[in-house]
């Protein structure tokens, strides 16, 4: 089986917690608040691993958490930042937010990472807060929790050639015939049910890599036969050899409707380069078939040779034809080696909706404030109150028509209003 989507679920360490301490030593007066902050909490990366070649690794093990930051302590110790984490990836992957659909990001360069969720903000300790008026604060803050989301994970195979065509068209037997890649064949359709790839060399100088895609058939992009689970591999390919089958009773038929597939699977893949070859020459029946073939290929602009992928008849001459047009085309530049994808919540309009028994207060600031205030200490009850003065959190509550008694729910907060 060829693992090419994952489903994980990943979380960032949240912050450590500020620490409530005064210094007090012997013949120390005035000592003043020491309260350290608390630490960082850790990453969550996706990071390449060129060794890896599907996402099978996912099929054990779904959840990834980075480690919280540690709290803080007295003396003006800061807790130690938790330690990131580094979800291996193979080249190739396409990461998606799985709630949203939200592009996040695409590796295809070894040693390439992106962050994928960001760790908590560590949290304040008092003597963070002394001024010259608030010389000994007792107020910390908590840590922020860390970003947490569900990914899904899309492999598609990095190749510079990708084979297309019917089932059967001899596109295994092509592979195995070129390269030292051994793929399953057999005469019956559907032989191959996974992508393929091998390494084809010409001289010593000149190499690339060509994909042997599951056959297609009609309706394909919608989820007939086994092409529309790898339709996206051919994505990545610089170019199409577009086989046809010498022995079908239209291989121009054949032609016209893979290249429909292509177009309605994505209008990007049908105007990829392609070279039409013409397989199973050994036959009588090709040999019939090719003058009205290349006839065809030429009257449409495109180039058409003929193979036969048993005897090796023309194979040299093609895959020449391949290095050449490979050749022509520009260059693709490599992305950086690190990318920084990680996009927070953008801070959104303060919203109020009453929901079942209870005021919701939706925002961004607002819930990062309560989350990180510490409920337990006066002083950081009263700092939560200015805030929500300043923030006009409170005038928009009496606005939506809060009464004394009425429950308050911001984020994980449950507040009495009073």
């Amino acid at each position: 089986m060829f693992f090419d989507e994952a489903k994980i679920y990943v979380k960032a360490g949240d912050g450590g917690d500020g620490c409530v301490s005064f210094r007090r030593e012997k013949y120390v007066p005035l000592g003043g608040p020491n309260g350290g902050n608390g630490g960082k909490g850790g990453d969550v990366y996706l990071v390449v691993n060129p060794h890896l070649n599907t996402l099978i690794s996912f099929k054990r093990r779904v959840h990834f958490k980075a480690q919280r930051g540690d709290h803080g302590r007295g003396k003006g110790q800061k807790g130690r930042q938790g330690d990131d984490v580094f979800v291996e990836v193979p080249l190739g992957t396409v990461a998606r937010d799985a709630d949203t659909g939200e592009f996040i990001a695409d590796l295809m360069e070894e040693g390439q990472r992106a962050l994928v969720a960001q760790g908590g903000r560590s949290g304040r300790g008092n003597a963070a807060f002394a001024t010259s008026t608030n010389q000994a604060p007792r107020i910390a803050e908590r840590g922020e929790p860390g970003q947490e989301r569900w990914l899904y994970l899309e492999l598609k195979l990095i190749a510079d050639v990708g084979v297309i065509g019917v089932p059967n068209a001899g596109k295994s037997t092509l592979l195995s015939v070129v390269s030292a890649a051994r793929p399953k064949i057999a005469a019956y359709p559907f032989t191959t049910l996974e992508p393929n790839l091998g390494v084809v060399a010409l001289g010593d100088y000149t190499s690339f890599v060509m994909a042997d895609i599951p056959g297609l058939i009609e309706g394909a992009h919608t989820g007939a036969g086994l092409g529309h689970e790898f339709l996206r591999h051919i994505e990545r390919t610089r170019m199409i050899i577009h086989l046809l089958d010498g022995a079908s009773a239209d291989p121009l038929a054949d032609h016209e409707s893979i290249n429909e597939e292509l177009a309605l699977f994505d209008p990007e893949l049908a105007r990829k380069p392609q070279l039409v070859v013409l397989n199973k020459m050994d036959l009588p029946q090709a040999q019939a078939l090719w003058p009205s073939v290349e006839k065809a290929m030429k009257a449409r602009g495109q180039r058409a040779m003929s193979i036969s992928a048993v005897t090796g008849e023309g194979v040299k001459e093609m895959l020449r034809s391949v290095a050449e047009m490979l050749a022509s085309l520009p260059k693709e530049e490599p992305p950086t080696v690190e990318v920084k994808v990680f996009r927070p919540v953008e801070e959104e309009a303060l919203a109020i909706t009453w929901e079942d028994d209870a005021w919701r207060v939706w925002g961004f600031e607002v819930e990062r404030v309560a989350a990180m205030t510490n409920w337990d200490l006066d002083e950081a009850v009263q700092r939560f109150q200015r805030i929500a003065d300043a923030t006009g959190l409170k005038a928009a509550l009496r606005k939506a028509g809060v009464q004394i008694g009425d429950t308050v729910r911001i984020g994980e907060a449950e507040l009495e209003w009073q």
